[in-house]
């Protein structure tokens, strides 16, 4: 007979076993899954129900003895029609009886979820979506920075962070209450807290014709592990290149406005830049935005950038990685793929997936 006077107390004889079990019953908590699915531009899948005013994501409560990787296959099925196998984690996530907001007669004690992450469902998936008579009523795809208002604060707080760990790549996150016990950088610079800018602009390879004006000038800065150098804007949490807009005193000069917006933004500087070629606004067709590709030499402290007055956040992703944090649709695999070319002609190994880290002191490459 095995006695403990407490769950997390050693073995004595002050409990019998049904005295333990008991004990251990009255601190049961409800466990529960949800599954995180996304679409080819990022947006999140979520369900509105005939049974709340706020919208959930996939998943639910899980069956008696039910383990919830299969508890989460089986919600896929009933609320979605769609048979998949579930093995990756994202998150896990404490929900207190404080923050559920349940009703009393409700007498929460508690839940433990797993989120699920549901993969990137491809048009032919989307389509094959069933829902059922009941309960499911219709479903979204939504910008990220959407489902603080779709989703209840808690509920909001996990998909968030489930997002976030899905392109951090640094395995299941805790959380308490949907918030990270320990926050990621990403977290920290509240990427996708702002909707991204849909700038599904076309890719064309090579310099912009003549007659065009050259209004922005960004470039893949790769580090010698093969990964980029993203900014963050400390205000909205979004996500950009290194780069920016022509000023006068760069007298027309792309490479110039290159380097001076480096600097300016991100105290880095950086040599062997590659042309890639450029995207265009089909809106104003005459203006061209250019795409380079760069070898990172040197990172200085960071400083506030003259134009803004704000100092961005400075994250090394790779390149997939960072594309998940822009909204540029099908012509970034183009780009991608044109990154990646001129990384190779720079001598520059491809970066396998890994956590996004922060440049926080100077460094010499």
């Amino acid at each position: 007979m095995t006695t403990t006077p407490s769950p997390d107390a050693p073995p004595s004889m002050s409990m019998t076993d049904a005295e333990y079990g008991a004990l251990r019953a009255s601190a049961a908590l409800w466990a529960g899954t949800s599954v995180l699915i996304t679409d080819h531009y990022g947006r999140v899948l979520v369900q509105h129900v005939d049974y709340r005013d706020t919208c959930l994501l996939p998943g639910g409560g899980l069956d008696q003895g039910e383990s919830p990787a299969s508890g989460a296959a089986r919600e896929l099925g009933e609320e979605l029609g769609i048979t998949a196998v579930l093995d990756r984690c994202l998150a896990v996530d404490w929900v207190s009886a404080a923050a559920s907001g349940a009703p009393a007669v409700m007498r929460f004690p508690g839940e433990i979820i797993h989120v699920f992450d549901g993969g990137t469902w491809d048009d032919a998936m989307i389509g094959s979506i069933r829902l059922p008579p009941s309960e499911v009523t219709v479903i979204d795809f939504v910008e990220p920075a959407q489902l603080p208002g779709m989703l209840s604060a808690t509920d909001a707080r996990r998909a968030m962070s489930a997002v976030r760990a899905r392109i951090n790549a640094a395995g299941a996150v805790l959380l308490e209450n949907g918030r990270p016990i320990a926050p990621t950088v990403l977290d920290r610079a509240g990427v996708l807290q702002t909707a991204r800018p849909a700038n599904h602009y076309p890719w064309h390879h090579g310099p912009a014709p003549q007659g065009l004006t050259i209004i922005q000038a960004w470039a893949w800065q790769f580090a010698p592990d093969g990964r980029v150098l993203v900014l963050i804007d400390p205000r909205t949490g979004t996500a950009v290149l290194p780069g920016g807009t022509p000023k006068q005193e760069d007298h027309s000069d792309p490479l110039t406005t290159l380097r001076r917006e480096t600097a300016e933004e991100a105290a880095a500087r950086f040599e062997s830049p590659l042309l890639l070629g450029h995207v265009t606004d089909p809106a104003q067709q005459q203006r061209a935005y250019l795409r380079y590709a760069t070898r990172l030499t040197h990172l200085g402290p960071a400083h506030p950038d003259p134009a803004t007055g704000h100092t961005y956040t400075r994250i090394l992703t790779t390149p997939e990685q960072a594309l998940e944090l822009f909204n540029w649709g099908a012509p970034a695999s183009e780009q991608l793929a044109a990154a990646h070319r001129a990384r190779e002609r720079l001598g520059i190994p491809r970066a396998a997936r890994q956590p996004a880290t922060e440049l926080r002191v100077s460094t010499t490459w």
